[in-house]
């Protein structure tokens, strides 16, 4: 992912409203975020509980372009570990709950939502990073890891298209 500006960020958002863009805390660490290592910037609101924010650099019309999307955590954790639906890593370190979108469009104004369950804090990147084990001698890890790689961003772009899908 490009480094972006938390006003490039802010700019972004999609089907949010406008008091709820100008309530957005980003991070304490913003500005050592190593954006060369992420798929996508995600993180929770120090200020809003359940609240969280996912910016993902997405391919639009014009070229690449930054799509901002604001999450709310279910109250109720899975009562099972659940895997998480963009790194699908069986070792998370932190728990998959689920997080809800509001769609995009007329169907977001009348209060369709979507669901994923996702890592808590974000680490699908630093899941998808890791170097499995090596199975046998020959084993070429660093291309599993960026077929990883590969597959997160698929699954958070076609999450992000589906939150838009029905935008006017």
């Amino acid at each position: 992912m490009d480094s972006v500006s938390q006003q490039q960020i802010v700019d972004a958002f999609r089907g949010a409203t406008k008091s709820e863009v100008k309530r957005v805390t980003f991070p304490a660490d913003f500005d050592d975020i190593d954006f060369g290592r992420l798929e996508y910037l995600g993180w929770r609101d120090r200020k809003i509980p359940r609240r969280a924010y996912v910016a993902v650099p997405t391919d639009g019309p014009d070229g690449a372009e930054l799509v901002t999307i604001l999450l709310t955590q279910a109250e109720a954790k899975p009562k099972a570990k659940a895997m998480c639906s963009w790194c699908r890593d069986v070792n998370i370190t932190s728990q998959a709950v689920l997080y809800t979108v509001r769609r995009g469009g007329a169907a977001g104004r009348k209060g369709d939502t979507i669901g994923m369950l996702v890592c808590e804090d974000f680490s699908c990147a630093a899941n998808a990073r890791k170097l499995p084990p090596a199975f046998h001698k020959g084993t070429d890890v660093e291309q599993i890891r960026e077929q990883n790689l590969a597959d997160l961003r698929t699954r958070v772009n076609g999450f992000v298209a589906e939150v838009l899908s029905t935008e006017e």
